[in-house]
């Protein structure tokens, strides 16, 4: 997902080059204005975190790129290629060290395992069959 502030700066097109130079396929991409309701629905696992409110908040001001990605080892690589969630603690070379501001404007979300993957792509994707 390349979040409201990439796209609001226009650099998601850098984000998805650097996802196909990292050998990622794009299966699938849109470009989504999220309400409120599916911020929420979408970030119900951190319902009762106390950030839950400023991040369902950020992620409905502005437009999202989701995507559905694929490679060997997709999750581990893609987490790995976007850093830490904080950018002052991601490792150079990484998206969030690059384009990052701050931990919630940090450009960029992955499934962090293969059932939150089935339930993004499911979130975003419904009813959409993938060929690889």
């Amino acid at each position: 997902m390349i979040k409201p502030d990439a796209t609001e700066r226009r650099i998601a097109g850098k984000i998805i080059s650097r996802i196909e130079d990292e050998g990622f396929r794009i299966l699938g991409m849109r470009m989504v204005s999220m309400t409120l309701a599916q911020a929420e629905g979408f970030y119900a696992v951190h319902r009762d975190r106390p950030f839950f409110g400023d991040l369902t908040a950020f992620m409905s001001s502005g437009q999202t790129v989701v995507l559905a990605l694929e490679r060997d080892d997709a999750i581990k690589h893609w987490r790995d290629v976007m850093g830490a969630t904080n950018p002052e603690e991601a490792a150079e070379g990484t998206i969030r060290k690059e384009h990052g501001e701050s931990i919630e404007r940090n450009s960029t979300h992955g499934s962090d395992a293969p059932d939150t993957a089935a339930f993004e792509f499911g979130y975003w994707f419904s009813g959409m069959e993938f060929s690889s």
